[in-house]
C-alpha cells in the first residue's frame, strides 16, 4: 500500500475487484504453482492487504518493508519448495498461458538457477514472469546488500556466478508497451483495457495487437519511465 508514485495501488478497484485480486486470479488460472503466498509488510497500512487476502482465500506473510528478500526467505522457511515464481502485485494483466509456459520450461531444464521473460525483454512491461531456484535465493540472501534486497531476484541475475540462467522470448516483440501499474497514466491505460475486454484475462498476442491498433491508448503512458533498480 506504500507505493510512492501511486499509493494504495494494489487495492484499487479495477473492473469491480482489486488489482491484487487480478494478479491472484491469473496465477491461479495458470495452474502452474504448488502454493501461492502474498508477501506483504508489517506496516499498519498493509492490514488492508491482509484483509483482502482473507477475502480471496490466499495465504499471506508479513515481513520487512524494504528487505523483500528476507520476506521471501521467511515464506520459504514456513512453506518449503524447490523454486519461487515471483509476481509483483501491480501487474493485473498477467497472462496465465505465459505463467504456465515458464513453469513448464523451468521444470524441463534441470539445474536452472533462474528463468525469466525479461533477461532480454520482448513482452510488454507488466506481463513478465520469473523463477528463481531455492539455492540461488539462498546465495542471494547470504551475499546481497542494498537495493538487491528490495528487488529479491536482481542479485541472482546480475551476479550469477556459476549459475545457469535462461531467458524466454516472445513474438511479436513489444518491449516498448507498458501495462504495469506505477502511475495515474498507467491506471488510465489499464482501465481502458479492462473496459474493452471486461473481467477476463487477455492473451498476450491479443493485448499487443489491440494496443498497436490504438496509438491514442498506448500513448497514455508511453512517457512513463520505469524506476532504475537503484531507485528503490
Amino acid at each position: 500500500m506504500g507505493s510512492t508514485r501511486l499509493p494504495g495501488k494494489v487495492l484499487r478497484d479495477l473492473g469491480g475487484r482489486s488489482v491484487l485480486s487480478w494478479v491472484v486470479s491469473a496465477v491461479r488460472e495458470s495452474a502452474a504453482l504448488d502454493d501461492l503466498v502474498v508477501a506483504t509488510t508489517t506496516e499498519s497500512a498493509d492490514d488492508a492487504v491482509v484483509a483482502e487476502c482473507l477475502r480471496l482465500g490466499v495465504p499471506w506473510h508479513r515481513g520487512p518493508v524494504d528487505d523483500v528478500l528476507t520476506r521471501f526467505m521467511r515464506v520459504l522457511d514456513e512453506r518449503p519448495g524447490d523454486a519461487v515464481m515471483r509476481f509483483t502485485a501491480d501487474c493485473p494483466l498477467l497472462d496465465p498461458a505465459v505463467i504456465r509456459e515458464a513453469a513448464l520450461v523451468y521444470r524441463a531444464v534441470p539445474g536452472l538457477d533462474y528463468l525469466s521473460t525479461s533477461l532480454a525483454r520482448t513482452l510488454p512491461r507488466g506481463l513478465d514472469v520469473e523463477i528463481a531456484s531455492l539455492p540461488a535465493l539462498r546465495r542471494a540472501d547470504r551475499e546481497a546488500t542494498g537495493y538487491h534486497r528490495t528487488h529479491v531476484t536482481s542479485y541472482v541475475y546480475s551476479e550469477p556466478g556459476d549459475g545457469r540462467l535462461l531467458g524466454l522470448a516472445y513474438q511479436p516483440a513489444a518491449p516498448d508497451l507498458r501495462v504495469t501499474l506505477d502511475t495515474e497514466d498507467d491506471w488510465r491505460l489499464i482501465s481502458r483495457l479492462v473496459a474493452e475486454f471486461g473481467d477476463a484475462t487477455v492473451p498476450t498476442r491479443v493485448l499487443i495487437d489491440w494496443l498497436r491498433a490504438r496509438p491514442e491508448v498506448r500513448g497514455l503512458n508511453a512517457h512513463v519511465e520505469q524506476k532504475a533498480l537503484q531507485e528503490a
